[in-house]
């Protein structure tokens, strides 16, 4: 399913999302998965890219980019699982996001999903039962299947806003790129999503 929230917490593009309590979202998880490339094909190779950006320049350049190749520097933002082949049961990748434990200089954090090229070119729509689904513990913030991505080579799916409160509000924001991942990685957060 594609783009699909509990009705309470809003729908469509551009859905925006504050937690109960009025706290904002805490610790968020983004998993991705896609089935394997099929017998005697190169490997689908999908990567979960987050970038960060300052107070100061919130579209401007990342402060620090975090995938499968690169930490952030306090541990905030960490891989916790990874694939290179989409091989397993269920998401085979996952990050996990502590907003609340995010410099207070970093004010907006963009998060994509980007396919390897190094095999070829390679879009969403050449990839099986590909798709990414963001939680805050049980809560389901975002579905998504990338059907609206098919002509892709990665594409955003989720951006984190902080308020002047400090509290941090999630935006849905699935958008297509024809880039690779290093390319994507410097432009993902170029431009607001909503």
């Amino acid at each position: 399913m594609r783009g699909t929230i509990p009705w309470w917490l809003g729908s469509g593009r551009g859905s925006d999302h504050v937690s109960s309590g009025g706290k904002g979202p805490v610790k968020v998880d983004v998993r991705i998965k896609w089935d394997p490339s099929p017998l005697g094909q190169p490997p689908h190779h999908l990567d979960i890219i987050a970038a960060t950006y300052s107070a100061e320049a919130p579209y401007g350049p990342p402060v620090y980019i975090v995938n499968y190749d690169s930490r952030s520097p306090d541990g905030t933002i960490n891989m916790s699982r990874h694939s290179k082949t989409g091989l397993g049961l269920g998401y085979v990748e996952a990050m996990t996001l502590e907003l609340d434990r995010l410099a207070p200089s970093i004010a907006r954090v963009v998060v994509g999903v980007a396919i390897h090229q190094n095999t070829g070119p390679k879009t969403f729509g050449d990839i099986s039962n590909a798709g990414v689904l963001v939680v805050e513990g049980y809560e389901e913030l975002l579905k998504d299947d990338f059907a609206g991505l098919a002509g892709s080579t990665a594409g955003t799916v989720a951006e984190f806003t902080r308020g002047a409160a400090g509290m941090w509000e999630f935006h849905e924001a699935v958008q297509g790129f024809d880039s690779d991942p290093v390319l994507f990685s410097a432009e993902m957060g170029s431009a607001p999503r909503r």
